[in-house]
């Protein structure tokens, strides 16, 4: 398939005739506004049963690029699982592999009344804390971020060297500006994301988009995420 075109609800009649509505994430602003040759997944929520999760993967093709388009109503906890099933899906594909296929998440682009896209293709994701990562990884970086995610409004920022560290609380709006104001610009450093399992969909979107907007020389973001409990 081509260039697909949604609309802010992207709407999916099944093979029985029912139609099913899923309500896209929406970010502000996307730096992914097309894509060609896709195939899509769909999780959609059950207004009726909201711990009920249904993955409809039929049409994938393991050599395109995967649109995962994920009611923004589900949680982590619901979706993690079967963001990780797929992944493993396409990655150990034995036939018909395409090793420049990527995997995005589809989102409604406010700005510009549109779709706009997340890629994830390379994020590896752990259904657990980030301490034994962190722990690990601190002895050979230089500064560590771990940006630990409970709610939009209750965010822990901390910033760990071998000898030092400290935390600062933070919301989305504050979040740049304090990884710009505490930063140590002579030493390179990795954030390492970190969410709540009950954090909705949506509001994971909203930070992924958030940390796509992070643009400092000396900072990269690891392809770990970290999803706690």
């Amino acid at each position: 398939m081509k260039h697909l075109f949604y609309s802010l609800l992207l709407i999916f009649l099944c093979s029985c005739g029912k139609e099913k509505i899923i309500q896209l994430p929406e970010i502000s602003h996307s730096k992914i506004s097309t894509i060609n040759d896709v195939s899509a997944a769909y999780l959609f929520y059950d207004e009726n049963n909201p711990s009920n999760i249904e993955l409809n993967r039929k049409n994938l093709i393991s050599t395109t690029n995967w649109l995962v388009n994920i009611d923004k109503r589900l949680t982590l906890k619901q979706v993690i699982p079967e963001i990780i099933f797929l992944q493993d899906k396409k990655r150990h594909a034995e036939m018909h592999k395409n090793e420049n296929a990527k995997n995005y998440f589809t989102c409604n682009d406010t700005s510009i009344k549109n779709l706009g896209f997340i890629e994830f293709t390379d994020v590896v994701y752990h259904q657990k804390n980030s301490n034994a990562y962190i722990n690990n990884k601190k002895e050979s970086a230089n500064q560590l971020i771990n940006i630990r995610v409970h709610t939009l409004d209750s965010t822990f920022v901390s910033f760990i060297s071998k000898d030092t560290s400290f935390t600062h609380t933070s919301n989305q709006k504050e979040l740049l500006k304090h990884l710009e104001t505490n930063l140590n610009r002579s030493e390179n450093a990795i954030i390492v994301p970190e969410f709540e399992a009950s954090l909705s969909f949506q509001d994971y979107i909203t930070y992924k988009s958030l940390l796509s907007q992070i643009n400092f020389k000396n900072v990269t973001i690891a392809h770990d995420e970290f999803v706690f409990n």
